[in-house]
């Protein structure tokens, strides 16, 4: 597995490139077994690359951007053994130098949800993923189905400005007792971990009343916020349609289930999206075959 740091060593993936696709994992490090998932996901597509970048622009400046876990050689060690190609581990001077320079506007998808309290953060992952993409070239990249409005965010930029890559998102690794695996639960004291299972609590109760026929969003709206009362603060708790994020009061065809709040220090997000089809409600995804991004 090669590590490389500097776009001077990128070359080296060249030889990667052949009749399968290169495929790129972009992380933020602090990895958990829902990054390697992903990682799994695209060794089964090709030779796979992990980024590994803790982007210092899609932080607001009162977020956790320098206590944000950092542990380079841990993520190498579990890396190592799923057959990972090259993991690209930048400097922050490698990514932007030391002036301003350009960035990514995003479009209307942007805007409510994660976007709505977290001004400017998609610009900035917009814009590291661009250069991500520019710099290693790659023919398909994976996320996870977890951050569900930068899956959306990013497939418009992908598809708005033409570029070569396809998009992949893997459903989201949860714990026993469902909790979405997040490298901020880190951060949680065993109370706020009990606590943080109200989100994917949430989530299931909208679902019960969408598998009951419920088609309205309100009550799916009223029904997450209920179970979100133990957490310290509810920022939202939302029901949109995919892939263009709007709000409608009817709801058909693929929709999502979001919910954002805050346990102790850590704010915390998750989702499901659905299908709602003639005789039922099925999962879904953002990337599926023939989907629009």
């Amino acid at each position: 597995m090669k590590v490389l740091g500097s776009a001077d060593e990128l070359s080296e993936l060249d030889a990667l490139r052949g009749p399968g696709p290169l495929v790129l994992v972009p992380t933020m490090g602090a990895l958990h077994e829902g990054h390697l998932e992903l990682v799994r996901h695209a060794r089964k597509l090709g030779p796979a690359v992990v980024s590994i970048f803790v982007n210092p622009t899609q932080f607001g400046p009162e977020e956790d951007f320098a206590a944000y876990p950092r542990d380079l050689a841990s993520d190498l060690e579990l890396l190592e053994p799923l057959g990972v190609e090259a993991v690209y581990a930048p400097a922050v001077d490698e990514m932007y130098g030391d002036s301003e320079g350009v960035s990514i506007r995003p479009g209307h998808r942007a805007r409510g949800l994660c976007g709505a309290g977290r001004p400017g953060h998609f610009s900035g992952v917009l814009t590291v993923v661009a250069k991500l993409f520019g710099l290693l070239r790659p023919e398909v990249a994976v996320f996870g189905r977890k951050d569900a409005q930068q899956c959306l965010v990013i497939g418009q930029m992908v598809a708005d400005l033409k570029m070569p890559v396809k998009l992949v998102d893997v459903p989201t690794v949860r714990e026993d007792d469902g909790l979405a695996l997040s490298s901020r639960n880190r951060y949680l004291n065993e109370d706020q971990r009990r606590r943080a299972v109200c989100l994917s609590r949430a989530l299931r109760r909208a679902r019960e009343l969408l598998d009951a026929g419920e088609r309205e969003a309100a009550p799916l709206r009223m029904a997450m916020g209920q179970e979100l009362a133990e957490a310290d603060s509810l920022e939202y708790a939302e029901v949109r349609q995919v892939p263009d994020l709007q709000e409608n009061d009817r709801l058909s065809g693929r929709i999502l289930l979001a919910v954002a709040a805050r346990i102790g220090p850590a704010r915390l997000i998750d989702n499901m999206v659905l299908e709602i089809a003639e005789h039922g409600v099925n999962d879904s995804s953002f990337f599926g075959a023939g989907r629009e991004t």
